[in-house]
């Protein structure tokens, strides 16, 4: 053979074996993908899912079990024969750090692969709208050491946080100096840390978790309401895809005029939903009209200590100004979901936040308003709920979105 068929052959052969590299790397990704969203599965029921021989599944799991990806859990129930063994995600290796950042309270949570939280502490980091990059290197470093975890151990970090954020360059349109001279916070995180790193909005992250774990499971078209101290978020999913538009700002209804005449917003536009249907606004409203003699089980109590979860208290004991202060807010909330619910065609519109807490205090008057403002037709298979994962919606999601971010083709 010459020299030149020499070269052709063996670069045919590198081909060729770049090729089944490409092949097997893509199978295992769509493997651990799917026992991360569905559990524990055998080799054949892994085999028919992924459309490819017993064989080849096996010798994908030898590897991922080499690489600490996977283990045997023991053999499945079956009525007749031999009982095949088990496989799920590895609970002791590849854990995600989860950072739910906000203006007033950060908390850190370290998860395994089977999304069991095996470490929390609240950070010493808030949004605020100058560098925060140092101080959170620190903070993460902190909660590692508490955890007795090293930084080898993390698979990524995935953080939430409120604001216009682009999911692609990690930037938040919002808070713009959250990093120097416009620089991405998850860009100067894995430089500095030497882990995957991945920022989300809040809400975004909240109807991933439930789009996998939650009241969205099995469901392709679904509103996630974050209605939260100090504003309102929504999520968007379609298809069962959470919508990101352009810059991945899709869905700010918040920001959708409900009042002319009504308050300055901090966007600098006047009467916007967000001013009329977040936490703050219901404290605040609560406590003026008392001082101007309305008649309140919270009449009594220090003002400065009313709180939100003292409102929602006050109603549930039949207090008449909190109930109507909730289903006013209620009724603005459903007046704009009415829009989305025309545009989407949502099966379910889950709430969550700390408004959440009122429960049929404040989802039954966004129902009524929906029902009110909607086609008749669009009403027929919607239902509105009140979140059953509450807080670790968001924190499911920021795990869902790392592992589907590492295991994306991207990576190859």
């Amino acid at each position: 053979m010459s020299d030149l068929s020499k070269s052709i052959s063996e670069s045919d052969h590198e081909e060729k074996e770049s090729v089944v590299d490409l092949k097997k790397n893509k199978l295992k990704r769509k493997l651990l993908q799917h026992l991360y969203t569905h559990g524990s599965f055998t080799i054949a029921q892994l085999s028919k899912h992924l459309h490819t021989s017993v064989p080849s599944v096996t010798s994908l799991i030898e590897e991922l079990i080499k690489e600490k990806w996977l283990v045997e859990i023991g053999p499945a129930e079956v009525q007749l024969g031999r009982k095949p063994a088990l496989y799920r995600l590895n609970p002791h290796e590849r854990y995600v750090l989860a950072i739910d950042m906000n203006t007033y309270a950060s908390k850190a949570y370290i998860l395994n692969l089977q999304n069991e939280v095996i470490f929390s502490q609240k950070i010493a980091v808030v949004i605020e709208n100058k560098p925060i990059t140092d101080s959170l290197t620190k903070e993460i470093l902190k909660v590692l050491q508490s955890a007795s975890c090293q930084i080898t151990d993390l698979e990524a970090i995935s953080i939430s946080m409120p604001g216009l954020i682009n999911p692609k360059t990690g930037i938040n349109y919002t808070y713009p100096n959250l990093c120097k001279e416009g620089k991405s916070l998850p860009n100067e995180l894995k430089n500095l840390l030497q882990v995957n790193t991945y920022v989300n909005h809040d809400t975004k992250a909240i109807t991933l978790g439930e789009h996998y774990f939650g009241l969205a499971q099995n469901i392709e078209h679904a509103i996630t309401v974050n209605m939260d101290w100090n504003g309102v978020g929504f999520g968007l999913l379609v298809n069962g895809q959470v919508v990101l538009g352009e810059s991945g700002f899709a869905g700010e209804l918040a920001h959708i005029q409900v009042r002319p005449q009504g308050e300055l917003c901090y966007c600098g536009k006047v009467g916007c939903l967000d001013t009329v249907t977040k936490a703050s606004y219901l404290v605040k409203r609560i406590k003026e009209l008392i001082q101007e003699g309305h008649v309140s089980l919270l009449a009594n109590e220090n003002f400065e200590k009313i709180d939100i979860e003292m409102v929602i208290d006050a109603a549930n004991r039949g207090d008449e100004l909190a109930i109507d202060l909730l289903q006013d807010m209620g009724h603005e909330m459903g007046k704009v979901l009415a829009i989305a619910v025309h545009l989407l065609n949502p099966k379910t519109i889950i709430i969550h936040g700390v408004l959440a807490n009122a429960g049929k205090f404040i989802s039954n008057p966004i129902e009524q308003a929906i029902y009110k403002y909607c086609l008749a037709d669009y009403k027929e298979n919607l239902h509105v709920e009140i979140s059953q994962l509450g807080e670790m919606a968001k924190i499911l999601g920021l795990q869902a979105y790392a592992i589907h971010m590492i295991l994306s083709e991207n990576n190859d």
